[in-house]
Order: structure tokens, then C-alpha cells, then sequence
């Protein structure tokens, strides 16, 4: 069971890069790939400012600290 777990979560993380990549490519937008409500989140850069602006993460969560816990990053 533990294994096939971990081949439907590699897909799911190949596929979130790919298109974070894909995204990235198109838009010139930097992208992270993020875990979020239990599931894998690709997110643009621009959309996290946002949120933070308007307080959806805990108080005295940056940008850095999100960077830092992300997955994946594009360039």
C-alpha cells in the first residue's frame, strides 16, 4: 500500500512541476509549487503577494518564509 502511495504522489509532483514549468514558460511569471490543503498547489508568485496583502496566511508570514517551504520554484 506505502508503495503505491508513493507512485500516485510522484506523479502528482512530476505533473505540478510540469506544469509550473509549462506556466512559467507562457506567462514569464515565476511559480510555486506548494502544498496546500493536503494537495499539491501551483501558484504564481503575484497571486501569494496578494494573499498576503490581504491577510490570508497567519500574521507575520512573508514571502521568504513561503519560498522556503515550497516544493518547487521556478526561474
Amino acid at each position: 500500500m506505502k508503495l503505491v502511495k508513493k507512485i500516485i504522489w510522484a506523479w502528482r509532483y512530476k505533473h505540478a512541476i510540469r506544469k509550473a514549468k509549462k506556466l512559467s514558460k507562457l506567462t514569464g511569471l515565476k511559480y510555486y509549487v506548494i502544498l496546500l490543503n493536503g494537495g499539491l498547489k501551483v501558484v504564481p508568485k503575484k497571486t501569494i503577494k496578494a494573499l498576503i496583502s490581504r491577510k490570508r496566511f497567519r500574521k507575520g508570514t512573508t514571502i521568504q518564509d513561503i519560498e522556503k517551504n515550497a516544493l518547487f520554484i521556478t526561474k
